[in-house]
C-alpha cells in the first residue's frame, strides 16, 4: 500500500483508532500543554519585561530549557509518574516556556520608552502601563512566541504515544513496530499537516488582533523630502 493510500484508505478514518479520534487526542495534548506554558510565561515575562529585573535569569533560563532533550526528559519522568499523561504533558510545557518567555518579555522590553513615558505623563500607573501600553504593543512578538511554541508542540506531542498513550503519534509508533511504512509516513505528513494548518490559522489571527501600525515595517523606505528650493538674496542678484 502506497503512503497516500493508507492516507485515503476509509477503514483509517473511523473508530476509536481512526484519523479523527487520534487528531483530537492530539490536539487535547497540544491544548493542555500550551495553555499551562501560557499560565506560567505570560505573567512571568511581562513582569520581567515591565520591570527590568531578572532579563538575564529569563534570557539564560529560556535557553537552558531549550537545550533540554524532550524525549530525553519523558523518559526521566516515567519512573516518578508511570505511563501516565502527566510525563508528556510536562516534557511538552518545558519545550514551550522557553519561546512564550522570551517573545513576551522581548515584546514587553522592547516597547517604544517615549510612548510608556507619554503614558506614564497622562497619569497611568505601572499596571495600568502594562496592560494598556506595553502588552497591546508586544503583542507582535507575544504571538510570534505562541507560534513558535505551538508548532514545536505539535511536532512533539507525538512523544505521548511512547508511553501508550493515543494522538497522531501512535501511527509512527505502531508503524515503526509493525515495520508498516505505509502507516509510519502517513502519520508524519499528518503532523505536518496539522502544524501547518494550526501556523496559517494563528497568522491570520495576528492579523485580526495585531494593530495595522504593529504589523510589519511599510515595504517602501522612508521618502525622501525634496530639496525647496533656494532663492537668492536680493543684494546677491543685484550684484
Amino acid at each position: 500500500m502506497s503512503y497516500f493510500g493508507w492516507l485515503f484508505d476509509p477503514a483509517n478514518w473511523t473508530g476509536s483508532g481512526g484519523i479523527p479520534a487520534r487528531l483530537v487526542e492530539h490536539l487535547g495534548y497540544v491544548a493542555l500543554a500550551m495553555i499551562i506554558a501560557l499560565v506560567i510565561a505570560l505573567p512571568v515575562g511581562a513582569w520581567v519585561g515591565h520591570t527590568g529585573r531578572g532579563g538575564f535569569l529569563v534570557v539564560g533560563s529560556a535557553n537552558a530549557l531549550r537545550a533540554l532533550p524532550t524525549l530525553g526528559v519523558l523518559i526521566l519522568l516515567v519512573t516518578p509518574f508511570g505511563l501516565s499523561i502527566i510525563g508528556p504533558l510536562i516534557a511538552l510545557v518545558v519545550l514551550a516556556v522557553p519561546p512564550l518567555l522570551a517573545g513576551t518579555y522581548a515584546g514587553v522590553r522592547n516597547v517604544d520608552p517615549a510612548v510608556v513615558d507619554a503614558a506614564r505623563g497622562m497619569g497611568m500607573r505601572g499596571g495600568e502601563v502594562l496592560w494598556r501600553v506595553e502588552l497591546p504593543n508586544a503583542l507582535p512578538l507575544i504571538i510570534g512566541g505562541v507560534r513558535s511554541a505551538v508548532l514545536q508542540v505539535i511536532s512533539t506531542a507525538t512523544i505521548a504515544a511512547y508511553v501508550g498513550l493515543g494522538g497522531l503519534g501512535r501511527y509512527i509508533f505502531d508503524g515503526l513496530a509493525q515495520r508498516d511504512f505505509p502507516q509510519m509516513i502517513g502519520g508524519s505528513l499528518l503532523v505536518a499537516l496539522l502544524a501547518i494548518v494550526v501556523d496559517l490559522l494563528l497568522a491570520a489571527l495576528q492579523k485580526v488582533v495585531v494593530s495595522p501600525g504593529l504589523q510589519a515595517a511599510p515595504r517602501s523606505g522612508p521618502r525622501r523630502l525634496r530639496a525647496m528650493p533656494t532663492t537668492r538674496p536680493a543684494a546677491a542678484r543685484a550684484a
